[in-house]
């Protein structure tokens, strides 16, 4: 039998066993951006309205999020300068991550409520997923486990390091 490797899921594992009451922990698209750590909380890019941040429990490597500042889950308040630069925080989001991974294609989009699968429904945030032909296999569908093939720390130092050439 093959062993997959990836610690960081156990995190996530022991939070939603554990049924944390997640709303008294706060927003982490509010709390984190005022710490002082972008690299432990995958900060890559802090914009005027927006700030882009990749996934602590990706769907696959590289998956990076743009999140406005302003702690809101309605998609029709969203002004249009932060729809504006949340556009071309999600252009500079692609345009990185096709340079780093040579990706075959990209899944963009948000879920917006709970029942449309949005993991954290309070914060509107957008998705930017690369993928690649065949990245998907039977780990998902029937191990329900996903296969993350390199540590967010590795991935973050190789995309903070395109990141800033991005443009």
């Amino acid at each position: 039998m093959d062993e997959i490797f990836a610690p960081w899921r156990m995190q996530y594992i022991l939070s939603n066993s554990e049924n944390k009451d997640k709303a008294a922990e706060g927003c982490i698209f509010c709390n984190f951006p005022k710490l002082d750590e972008d690299e432990k909380r995958l900060i890559v890019e802090r914009g005027k309205l927006c700030f882009v941040i990749m996934n602590a429990y990706p769907y696959n490597p590289g998956h990076m999020m743009v999140v406005p500042y302003r702690h809101t889950a309605d998609f029709a308040s969203l002004t249009p300068e932060e729809l504006a630069e949340t556009a071309a925080l999600v252009q500079k989001s692609v345009r990185a991550l096709t340079a780093l991974m040579q990706p075959h294609g990209f899944n963009i989009g948000m879920n917006i409520g709970r029942v449309a699968g949005a993991g954290i429904d309070q914060h509107l945030h957008t998705h930017i997923v690369p993928r690649w032909n065949g990245d998907t296999n039977f780990m998902p569908v029937i191990g329900e486990t996903r296969v993350v093939s390199e540590s967010l720390e590795s991935t973050y130092k190789r995309l903070a390091a395109v990141w800033k050439r991005t443009d």
